[in-house]
């Protein structure tokens, strides 16, 4: 079934832009919904209110063209209640962008250093930040309504090429970079760098937190998958199990399952707490053997997303595809051409999945939309405070255990 597209926001070509340099290496959603950012190429970054951007492409159709009339945005600097509404803004980050992500606070988390007389910035409950990794090692946070720089963030020595806040207010980021390298930064603390992980041998490509920040996964140009405890900052333990570098990874909302793309042609769904591989999503059929799963290149995967719904999983892969699954089905529920595809992200609500490609373009597609069973709702609840050996402790019946569990 082919997916229905809702629109797509291309970025402006200049002559001279048809090399590289203009990639859109990632998108993301403001956790709250406001905002939608991508890297637009070279050295900029937009950032467009998400509710106006979809008025405009129920308004004028699926086309824009992100410098046109249409989606230029009020920009007046009025007083009062209008300080934080919704702007757009263009952001020069000074160098190639190769991550993004915001973060917001929750003024009770406290910061995790301890002995805090001053500080530079105290950021509130209405704050909002976006921050970008650049190809020079460097790590800009700018404030989302006033599009301002706030912090410049220097010790890695290669490109970042990933980034993740901490989903529980306590604004602790994350960055995963080229030099070998996961590093762990306080906002709270004016960006000071807390803690470095070490245990990649090769580039990091990419990281995410756990829903309840308890834990973290790394991927990278290595066939492992990385889960590291970050309440004491050790490794818990590696996943093994594909054949090929690991690009991309996403935990679903329950924090019971962890889903890992990879050149090796597949998408793995694990259970982080145990390290089994519950289901394996295929891109090539029949599927590469462990010696020539590097060789399949025109299949390789280049992300993968967990819906909010915790049902759907969205990958996109260099076979010009997009591909949404259902984590109980082998095969695609439903499909959408891209070409030169990069990244994708579900909105906030999860309705829609956004898709950016070589170009700095992005493109929007409705996600499939499924009432979850309360079957579902209910493990989903339990999973999201008990990991899987306590679950399977539970005084329940064997298929209860399997579904709590999900292995059926």
């Amino acid at each position: 079934m082919r997916s229905r597209t809702i629109g797509e926001l291309l970025a402006p070509a200049a002559p001279f832009d048809k090399k590289c340099g203009r990639e859109n290496w990632t998108v993301a959603f403001a956790p709250d919904g406001s905002y939608f950012a991508w890297s637009q190429g070279h050295r900029t970054v937009k950032l467009v209110p998400w509710s106006q951007c979809l008025k405009n492409f129920l308004l004028h159709g699926t086309k824009n063209i992100t410098n046109s009339s249409s989606l230029r945005l009020s920009r007046q600097n009025s007083d009062g209640g209008q300080k934080n509404k919704p702007r757009e803004h263009i952001i020069d980050c000074g160098d190639i962008v190769w991550s993004l992500a915001f973060g917001s606070s929750v003024p009770e988390k406290q910061s995790r250093c301890v002995n805090i007389e001053w500080h530079r910035f105290r950021f509130g409950q209405d704050q909002l930040l976006l921050a970008t990794g650049l190809n020079n090692g460097r790590i800009k946070i700018w404030d989302v309504y006033t599009g301002k720089l706030l912090l410049n963030l220097v010790d890695h020595t290669e490109v970042v090429r990933d980034l993740t806040f901490a989903p529980d207010g306590s604004l602790i980021l994350v960055s995963a970079s080229r030099d070998k390298t996961l590093r762990v930064w306080d906002l709270k603390d004016d960006g000071n760098m807390m803690k470095v992980l070490r245990g990649h041998q090769n580039w990091v490509y990419s990281c995410a937190f756990s829903p309840d920040s308890s834990m973290l996964c790394s991927v990278g140009a290595s066939k492992a998958v990385f889960l590291w405890n970050m309440d004491k900052y050790t490794m818990i333990r590696k996943l093994e199990g594909h054949h090929h570098d690991v690009v991309a990874c996403d935990f679903s909302p329950d924090g019971a399952l962890l889903a890992t793309a990879s050149y090796d042609t597949r998408v793995y769904i694990w259970d982080p707490h145990t390290g089994a591989i519950l289901m394996e999503f295929g891109h090539l059929f029949p599927p590469p053997t462990p010696i020539f799963a590097g060789g399949a290149n025109d299949r390789w995967v280049r992300s993968v997303s967990f819906s909010h719904d915790g049902l759907h999983v969205a990958s996109l892969a260099d076979d010009k595809m997009v591909r949404f699954w259902r984590i109980d089905e082998d095969y695609p529920v439903q499909v959408a051409p891209l070409s030169n595809g990069l990244c994708c992200a579900f909105s906030t609500d999860g309705s829609v999945l956004a898709a950016g490609t070589h170009d700095g373009s992005v493109y929007f597609w409705a996600t499939p939309r499924q009432v979850p069973s309360l079957q579902h709702l209910c493990r989903m609840s339990i999973r999201r405070v008990m990991p899987t050996q306590e679950v399977q402790e539970l005084p329940v019946p064997s298929k209860v255990l399997e579904f709590l569990s999900y292995r059926v």
